[in-house]
C-alpha cells in the first residue's frame, strides 16, 4: 500500500511539473496570455505589416498595453487591417501614431503607440490610419546595394570617382 502511495505523489508530481513546462513554453512563445483585463478593440491600417503575428504586443512607453487581436488583408484599401485589444485602463488620444518596431537589431516585432494632443479619445471600432509600416530588412539591403551600383555606374571609364 505504502508503495502504490508513493507512485501516486510521483505521478502526480511529474504532471504538475510537465504543465509548468507547458505553460512557460506557450509563454514565451507569446501563444497564450492570461489577461483578466478588459479590453476594448481598434483596428489600425498598415501598408506592409512585416513578419506581425496574432498574439504580439502593443506597447507604450515600453509598457505592454494590449495585444493584436487579428490580422487581415482589405481589399478595397489593399492594406493590412490590423485588430488591437488595447486594455481599458489605457485610454489613448484619437490622434495618437501606430509603429511596427523591433525589439533589437532582428529581435521580434510589436507595435508602438505614439500618444497624440487630441482631447478626444479613441473608443472602440475607432480606425486608426496615422500608421508607420514596418521596416523590412531585406528591402533596406536591396536599397543599399541599388544605391552602391547606382553610383558606380554614373563615372565615366578612365575618370576616377569622386567622394
Amino acid at each position: 500500500m505504502q508503495r502504490s502511495n508513493n507512485d501516486i505523489w510521483v505521478g502526480l508530481f511529474v504532471l504538475i511539473g510537465g504543465a509548468a513546462l507547458l505553460f512557460l513554453a506557450l509563454q514565451s512563445a507569446n501563444l497564450l496570455s492570461l489577461n483578466f483585463q478588459k479590453t476594448y478593440n481598434v483596428v489600425a491600417r498598415f501598408d506592409n505589416i512585416g513578419g506581425l503575428k496574432p498574439q504580439t504586443a502593443v506597447k507604450s512607453a515600453g509598457v505592454v498595453v494590449g495585444r493584436v487581436e487579428s490580422i487581415t488583408f482589405n481589399d478595397k484599401t489593399f492594406q493590412a487591417d490590423v485588430t488591437l485589444a488595447l486594455q481599458n485602463r489605457y485610454s489613448f488620444p484619437k490622434d495618437s501614431s501606430l509603429k511596427i518596431l523591433t525589439s533589437g537589431l532582428l529581435g521580434e516585432q510589436y507595435i508602438g503607440i505614439e500618444a497624440g494632443y487630441d482631447e478626444k479619445r479613441m473608443q472602440a471600432g475607432d480606425t486608426i490610419t496615422a500608421t508607420q509600416s514596418a521596416v523590412v530588412l531585406e528591402n533596406l539591403i536591396s536599397q543599399f546595394l541599388y544605391s552602391k551600383a547606382a553610383e558606380g555606374s554614373t563615372s565615366t571609364p578612365g575618370t576616377p570617382n569622386k567622394k
